[in-house]
């Protein structure tokens, strides 16, 4: 029998619902892959994939101009791939926006870092400068790691709103 290894793409998207998300903008990536499918076999939220993350934000904030309720859904790679378009578009616009970035590279972080940590073989980059770019371009995040972190979804929401500005859930691991 095999054991489920990660967070519920079905817990994800029910509660995407409940705080009744209109669209999931993105790009499928390896750890998303599972939420995307039951996305697109859930006929309540419109998906959405754009070519580039950059296009991810700017889309996403169009529909909330438009009135609707949109997610952002990438790749941390893409995160800081799109990063003007966040911070020249979605930031600076007060777009109130739940961003959902997986984590590529969160499961082999060193617990301490050392001047060689970006070349080292063992380490994949972008999981390292992934948080501090967040932080430098003052985007709340949490880590989101198993259905247990549910109530986040939620409060990445109230927080997106009361702040009037993007709020990041990092998805620590794949989506089954």
């Amino acid at each position: 029998m095999r054991t489920r290894q990660g967070p519920s793409a079905r817990t994800l998207v029910d509660e995407l619902v409940k705080q009744k998300v209109s669209n999931v903008v993105g790009i499928p990536d390896n750890s998303s892959a599972a939420l995307f499918r039951v996305l697109e076999a859930d006929s309540k939220i419109e998906v959405l994939t754009v070519t580039r993350e950059g296009e991810a934000f700017a889309v996403a904030s169009g529909l909330w101009l438009g009135g609707r309720a949109p997610v952002v859904l990438i790749q941390n790679t893409g995160l800081l791939e799109s990063g003007d378009s966040l911070r020249g578009t979605a930031v600076r616009m007060g777009i109130p926006l739940l961003c959902l970035v997986t984590y590529r590279g969160y499961a082999k972080l060193p617990s301490q870092e050392s001047d060689e940590i970006m070349t080292r073989a063992d380490v994949d980059s972008v999981a390292v400068v992934t948080e501090p770019t967040l932080d430098a371009w003052r985007v709340p995040y949490e880590l989101y790691r198993s259905d247990a972190d549910i109530g986040r979804v939620q409060q990445a929401f109230h927080q997106a709103s009361e702040l009037a500005r993007p709020v990041a859930l990092l998805l620590t691991e794949a989506l089954c």
